[in-house]
């Protein structure tokens, strides 16, 4: 019980530093939302691109993909701290100094980068998934690429990709804690390492840190649920979100193609014999 004995004094520690712990929070929320945005839409563009059947889109689609999945986050983000300023220290005339030199905009761009191309696959993968016979459909109805995809494939894929993108964005929302290396992004985790020093790393990390990101991950997690139910009930495969969270739920109706069981009961409870005639044995009584 001596490991928790310092604890009242350190929730103390956590009230006084309560603004800086929430303004962390509001960072590491940005992050995750800017950069899950991003990565969204690179994925469904590079997703497309990569399932396209033309070479010359899918190509360089393939090798930017596994490109940015093959480096690692860190290494990405000091090329777009060290490396990417070099361009305009050497090139002083180039536009968009700014926004080279704003930190917080680079970590959102590298973690949209980053899981992003690995969405890119989770999205490519869906369209596969589709059966063949819609795509053939959408042939024989003469539609163009971008109208098949937008009304008929991309709506049945929608629905098999969003566990993925859920998984995905769950990851990017615990991996935008490595944006505390970058100098002005002081994220939640900035501020848990501060916390540990007027109290421990058990404290500020393990429970104070635990705690919070679990509940955040937690909260992407039920809305990209709602959105997964939503995207399967408008494709007939599911309930809706007023029978979900209604507090009488609808059953689900019996199959009308297997028989009722009261009539394969006969009398005194025993199996039902079948009838003579057309039904009967021809060994039968003649």
């Amino acid at each position: 019980m001596d490991f928790f004995e310092d604890w009242p004094d350190y929730f103390e520690v956590v009230i006084n530093w309560s603004d800086r712990l929430l303004e962390g929070l509001w960072t590491t929320i940005q992050l995750t939302i800017f950069g899950g945005a991003l990565a969204f839409v690179i994925a469904i563009v590079l997703g497309l691109l990569a399932g396209s059947s033309s070479l010359w889109l899918r190509g360089p689609a393939r090798v930017i993909i596994e490109f940015f999945r093959g480096i690692s986050l860190v290494v990405l983000l000091f090329l777009l701290l060290y490396v990417l300023p070099q361009l305009w220290m050497r090139n002083p005339d180039l536009p968009f100094e700014g926004l080279v030199r704003n930190t917080f905009l680079l970590a959102v761009i590298a973690l949209g980068i980053n899981y992003g191309a690995y969405g890119a696959e989770a999205v490519r993968a869906s369209l596969t998934t589709v059966p063949k016979s819609q795509w053939e459909a959408t042939t024989a109805l003469s539609m163009s690429w971008p109208h098949k995809i937008r009304r008929v494939i991309f709506p049945q894929a929608w629905a098999l990709m969003l566990p993925s993108l859920t998984n995905l964005w769950v990851h990017l929302l615990k991996g935008s804690a490595i944006a505390y290396i970058i100098p002005f992004v002081n994220d939640f985790t900035f501020e848990l390492n501060n916390l540990r020093r007027p109290t421990d790393i058990w404290f500020s990390h393990a429970f104070i840190g635990l705690v919070v990101y679990f509940i955040l991950a937690l909260i992407l997690t039920l809305f990209m649920q709602v959105l997964e139910a939503r995207a399967k009930n408008k494709l007939g495969r599911g309930p809706s979100l007023r029978e979900i969270f209604s507090p009488d739920p609808k059953t689900t109706p019996p199959d009308a193609s297997l028989p009722d069981p009261k009539d394969m009961t006969g009398p005194g409870g025993g199996p039902k014999q079948p009838a003579s005639g057309a039904g009967a044995h021809p060994g039968g009584a003649r």
